[in-house]
């Protein structure tokens, strides 16, 4: 699924379950060799996690906001908070065992202290 800034915070900020962003663009060979493991985190994560995508050129705000430095960039957002970021490509394997602490019971990731603070969106003021 596209998101883009109109939708991103009913899409991304709102959900219940977690949700994989992929900041990339159509023109980059990576984010096109990356494009094909995204489908199958999609059907993997399906019911446990949502997976979306975000072209990083059309909504520049939202590459702002969350630092989007290169392209792809993943960010793995719970309850509204990045906890997770991935830059460049990835084997689905890699992905998800970087997921596999944010598919958890949320008590049991808060009793581990999982937090992402060093993902958060910068202040841009």
């Amino acid at each position: 699924m596209l998101v883009g800034e109109a939708n991103f915070e009913a899409e991304v900020l709102r959900s219940k379950q977690p949700v994989l962003v992929a900041f990339s663009a159509p023109w980059s060979r990576p984010c096109q060799v990356l494009d094909p493991i995204l489908q199958e985190l999609a059907g993997t994560l399906a019911g446990k996690a949502r997976v979306v995508r975000v072209n990083a050129d059309e909504s520049l705000g939202l590459s702002l906001l969350y630092d989007i430095q290169s392209i792809p960039t993943l960010l793995c957002f719970v309850e509204g908070k990045p906890r997770l970021r991935i830059v460049g490509t990835a084997t689905k394997q890699a992905i998800l065992a970087k997921l596999k602490p944010f598919l958890m019971d949320e008590t049991v990731a808060s009793r581990k202290g999982l937090t992402g603070d060093d993902c958060q969106p910068k202040n841009t003021m």
